[in-house]
């Protein structure tokens, strides 16, 4: 019996979590999902995440939050990082950082999903390798699963800018995990496929709040930005909410990718 996994994209602000809560229980539903992980690093008014936010996305269906660059922007992020079992941040921070960055989590029928969080480095801090560290990681996950008899099925959230980058890492890990979905960008990608070897990829699922914005902030803050080359403090969109995010099918044996799919409701009006 294959392993359903729902990834939902970048939760932006309130309209982000308008669209988490009212239409994740019902797409989980939909697609049969088994487990669900959430990137959660912009739920806060765009900037990271907090208690009340968390326990919110943890009620709709979110089994794993994830993070990304901008976990950090808040400094109440800290105390959650360390406490919460769930809750992710990018595994390729130096040592020393709050929070872990892969866990382990046990789905129906016995079969443990890991989940690891990465970032890349392309236009983004010079933080630790993603490539060394996931490679590092996912062997030492699979090592460990071997000594116990799991079923592992591995799944990769890189929180990445450059499109290079993400299928760099994809094809890095081919054969080795079940999935690699990038985030960050807040532009869903129509790139879905499966690798050779069995690992679903997808440069970018896309964004999870308002999409009358650019990537979730209103548009005249934005064009001012552009326009005159100064600073304008962005504020988040308000408008009609729109989760979008990719459904992954898994063989809980081998730890394989048998199909992905996009996702995106609803769905935008493309016309004739």
């Amino acid at each position: 019996m294959p392993l359903t996994l729902l990834f939902i994209a970048d939760v932006v602000g309130a309209p982000g979590m308008e669209a988490v809560e009212s239409h994740l229980p019902d797409l989980k539903h939909d697609c049969s999902a088994d487990f669900c992980i959430v990137n959660g690093e912009n739920a806060w008014g765009g900037k990271s995440l907090n208690q009340g936010l968390l326990e919110r996305l943890r009620k709709a269906g979110a089994d794993v939050i994830t993070g990304g660059n901008h976990t950090w922007d808040r400094y109440q992020i800290h105390p959650l990082l360390k406490q919460e079992q769930d809750l992710l941040r990018p595994f390729n921070y130096p040592p020393g950082c709050s929070g872990r960055g892969s866990l382990v989590k046990m789905a129906p029928g016995g079969v443990r999903v890991a989940v690891l969080n990465l970032q890349g480095r392309v236009y983004l801090p010079t933080i630790d390798c993603p490539f060394r560290a996931a490679a590092q990681e996912v062997d030492r996950l699979r090592k460990e699963a071997e000594s116990k008899g799991w079923p592992l099925v591995i799944f990769v959230d890189f929180h990445a800018e450059a499109t290079a980058e993400k299928m760099a890492l994809a094809w890095h890990l081919e054969g080795k995990v079940a999935a690699v979905i990038g985030t960050h960008t807040h532009t869903q990608t129509a790139d879905e496929r499966l690798l050779p070897g069995g690992t679903a990829f997808l440069t970018d699922a896309g964004m999870t709040g308002c999409h009358e914005s650019v990537i979730g902030m209103k548009t005249e803050v934005a064009l001012r930005r552009f326009l005159y080359q100064t600073p304008h403090k962005y504020e988040e969109a308000q408008g009609q909410p729109r989760i979008q995010g990719a459904v992954i099918q898994v063989d809980p044996d081998s730890g394989r990718a048998l199909s992905i799919r996009r996702i995106s409701r609803p769905d935008f009006d493309r016309g004739e």
